[in-house]
């Protein structure tokens, strides 16, 4: 197969190559703001980072289109995800963005988080116009082209430019074939080179300019890549007047980097397929939390996060990692770890009391909400693929043989016709996913005092519904209040 050059490529943001200004917005839009991106706190932002010097206005009016770039940088690199609560526009800082942030200050973890950071984003993004026939992750493909002995472990300006943006799926073959032809391309000498980047001037310009110049910049400053200048092959124009450099420059990856590189693509390897955006059994909020909730225990080992306070946090921050994978049931044998680890996470309620009852004709956990004296369900719906039905007489019975008020259904993800099923019961659906962002905002924050109050009351008043939506939204509501850089 020969890569040909197409229209449709990557879209790399080319908003800044300065980290100073990168870690600015981000502290500042948690500090400053308090996640709020309305339109008057993104004025306060801009306002402030004026005061710190990282905006020269040429407008005296400040427009806002500046900051909005610099949002949607955090957003790509998956800081966090942008979503709007009760009118309020919010930006909810992902797990990997609020330990970028705890460790600000300190490079050697803060490569290492970066490195993570770009090994979550995914094609199709939620917060990117990169076209959708696009299903890959693509900075696993570049760190894995950059591990390729047959590369001799470097990739120029140059092949990234005409042959990697361009990919838009990827498997071993397919892999094989990109490492084939960026050897050919390499291969060739200038001469050869200028006719066919002339041939596709307009598309190839901007791939040029977004590596070359920011990326490779980026990613040197953050200390991720080794930068090592080439010669210039030719130039391309953009525009009247403008001209970019396509050069044989070339990246590296640190030696430091290198076996921790290697441990992400072992665990999260290059070909795994991407959520898709558009799953119908599935809000779109739901996906893009679950696809920001990326925080490899890998991570945690290497910086050294697994030893604060005597474990203690360590098994509490699993509890969100877990209710999502186990939730999955990948290999059919993980719904008895699903329903355990649900029952850590519901004993996380100061005043709920769990255990794990299961077996034929009974519900999976059975709960007690002390402060009311209540009992209430919880049902696991773990699946490798979408939950296609509930059913409500069962989930009846269940509830009643232990004295319940509701159940809670949890399950990943499922069919929209599964919303009809528990219509007028008194039952309510709650995506995995939601309930693991819920806990590790709880974790993060460090709320030991978990009052399961908030919950009840949206349950009694959305029985017969998927209630997901309304627990991210107290969610958000909840942690952007006190949300502040520790």
């Amino acid at each position: 197969m020969t890569y040909r050059i197409e229209e449709k490529k990557w879209i790399l943001k080319r908003h800044t190559s300065n980290v100073d200004l990168l870690k600015a917005v981000a502290v500042n839009l948690k500090s400053h703001t308090k996640t709020e991106i309305s339109e008057g706190k993104k004025a306060q932002l801009l306002q402030k980072l004026k005061e710190l010097d990282y905006y020269k206005e040429r407008n005296p009016e400040m427009p806002l289109d500046a900051i909005n770039h610099r949002i949607g940088t955090l957003a790509y690199f998956m800081f966090g995800y942008k979503d709007t609560i009760d009118g309020k526009q919010r930006f909810m800082y992902s797990p990997l963005g609020n330990l970028f942030l705890k460790h600000i200050a300190d490079e050697r973890k803060l490569k290492k988080i970066f490195l993570t950071m770009l090994w979550a984003i995914q094609y199709p993004h939620p917060h990117d116009g990169t076209d959708k026939v696009f299903k890959l992750f693509p900075f696993r493909l570049i760190f894995k082209l950059l591990t390729d002995e047959r590369l001799e472990y470097k990739l120029h300006a140059f092949e990234v430019a005409y042959h990697v943006v361009f990919a838009q799926e990827m498997n071993d073959k397919k892999y094989d074939e990109l490492v084939n032809e960026i050897l050919k391309l390499r291969q060739m000498t200038n001469e050869e080179l200028i006719p066919m980047f002339h041939e596709k001037e307009h598309v190839l310009v901007n791939a040029v300019y977004e590596w070359d110049y920011y990326y490779r910049r980026l990613f040197k400053n953050m200390g991720i890549f080794e930068a090592h200048d080439g010669e210039l092959i030719c130039k391309l124009r953009q525009g009247k007047s403008t001209h970019r450099r396509v050069t044989r420059n070339f990246v590296t990856i640190p030696s430091e980097l290198m076996e921790y590189c290697l441990k992400l693509m072992e665990k999260y390897p290059f070909d795994e397929e991407p959520l898709p955006l558009d799953d119908e059994g599935r809000l779109g909020i739901e996906v893009t939390k679950e696809i920001y909730s990326f925080y490899p225990r890998l991570l945690l080992k290497e910086i050294g996060e697994l030893d604060i306070e005597g474990g203690y946090l360590t098994d509490l921050l699993e509890l969100p990692r877990l209710i999502d994978e186990y939730s999955n049931n990948i290999d059919g044998e993980q719904a008895y770890l699903f329903e355990n680890v649900l029952v850590e996470g519901f004993n996380m309620f100061m005043n709920v009391d769990a255990r794990k009852i299961g077996g034929a004709g009974n519900t999976d956990i059975e709960c007690l909400y002390r402060t009311e004296g209540m009992k209430f369900a919880v049902e696991t719906k773990s699946t490798k693929n979408k939950l296609t039905n509930i059913n409500a007489g069962r989930l009846r019975s269940h509830r009643l043989k232990i004295g319940g008020k509701y159940t809670i259904v949890i399950t990943p993800r499922y069919v929209p016709a599964v919303k009809g099923d528990i219509l007028g019961t008194d039952n309510v659906i709650l995506t995995a996913g939601t309930f693991s962002e819920f806990l590790y905002n709880c974790i993060h924050h460090g709320l030991r005092e978990i009052d399961y109050a908030d919950f009840d009351t949206i349950i009694k008043e959305n029985l017969g519904t998927d209630i997901s939506r309304k627990i991210s939204d107290f969610t958000i509501e909840k942690f952007s209040a006190i949300s502040s850089v520790k």
